[in-house]
């Protein structure tokens, strides 16, 4: 429990620097974001033992430190910018620097105290990386194909090599992320069984396993919001908005779109479920994201009780 003593620290980052606060210090430290620039930070950090760090989510620059934090069981909590932001402007501060926005995620941190995120070990944080170097690739050969046919003819053998390249190191990488998963017995027990559902295959299993950890270990509202399909209330007074989605992990959001597409199809309690809703004048959006709402919750509850798809569970 928190205390008036108790220390909060807010963390802004950077690819290059990190600017450390502790609430209630004027005092705005700063740090390299590298291995070895993050020791002294660990060092100071185990010394003043913080009831709770809190960074931003920065695409990826985050990673180091919060691996870091982890392993010396530092507790640490990464902050969707928004949030912070929001936090910000409901106290009236407009102005933004590096040093401004790191006391403002100390102030934050003191005042909402959000909960800290569980520790990956080390295999999920491999597998992790590698799953987002994959995602790149798929990004990098897109764009690579659509070069091809703008391309003249003297540019296209180099785009044709590097395509070849792309898809060699596409093979490479699946090879990597399956043989990780298959010798990691919890990950081999998740991708089985959110595999035994129609609309999930290799690919969107091993992204739920590597950037949804928490799947099987929350209710359905929480699991749907963390994935970003939860709908938030738009309403005041009589009047009524519409509900719309936001937040969330958008990596595993775009890979379960896709996976939920194909669901709707194949997968008969989603497809029964996608075509009531189409039935009922819904848009193809509005029901497909509630379908993917209804797909996550299913998976959850399958990897909650360790049991693959069937009628019964999916109606849970």
């Amino acid at each position: 429990m928190a205390t008036s003593s108790s220390v909060f620290v807010g963390i802004d980052i950077s690819m290059n620097s990190l600017e450390v606060a502790f609430f209630g210090d004027e005092i705005i430290l700063s740090f390299v974001n590298s291995p070895k620039g993050i020791s002294p930070l660990i060092d100071l950090l185990q010394e003043k033992q913080p009831v709770l760090v809190v960074v931003e989510a920065t695409g990826g620059y985050e990673k180091i430190l919060v691996q870091a934090l982890n392993q010396e069981a530092i507790p640490v909590s990464i902050v969707l910018p928004k949030r912070i932001r929001d936090f910000a402007r409901a106290q009236g501060i407009l102005a933004k620097t590096d040093k401004l926005d790191a006391k403002n995620i100390a102030h934050f941190a003191s005042s909402l105290q959000p909960r800290p995120n569980s520790p990956l070990s080390a295999a999920q944080v491999r597998l992790s990386a590698l799953v987002d170097r994959r995602r790149q690739i798929a990004l990098m050969l897109k764009a690579e194909r659509t070069r091809l046919h703008k391309a003249p003819p003297d540019i296209r053998p180099c785009i044709d090599e590097h395509i070849e390249w792309l898809l060699d190191e596409e093979k490479r990488l699946e090879v990597l992320i399956l043989d990780l998963m298959q010798n990691q017995p919890e990950m081999k027990r998740k991708s089985d069984i959110v595999r035994s559902a129609k609309g999930i295959g290799p690919v969107t299993a091993s992204d739920l396993v590597a950037e949804l950890p928490e799947l099987g270990q929350l209710d359905r509202k929480k699991i749907a919001a963390l994935v970003g399909v939860a709908p938030w209330n738009s309403d005041s007074g009589k009047k009524i908005g519409k509900r719309r989605i936001r937040g969330g992990r958008a990596a595993v959001r775009r890979t379960f779109y896709m996976a939920t597409l194909t669901a709707v199809h194949f997968n008969p309690v989603l497809e029964s479920f996608y075509q009531r809703l189409l039935a009922n004048k819904k848009e193809k959006k509005v029901a497909l994201v509630a379908c993917m709402r209804k797909f996550i919750t299913i998976l959850n509850a399958m990897v909650r009780d360790n049991q693959p798809f069937h009628y019964q569970i999916s109606m849970a």
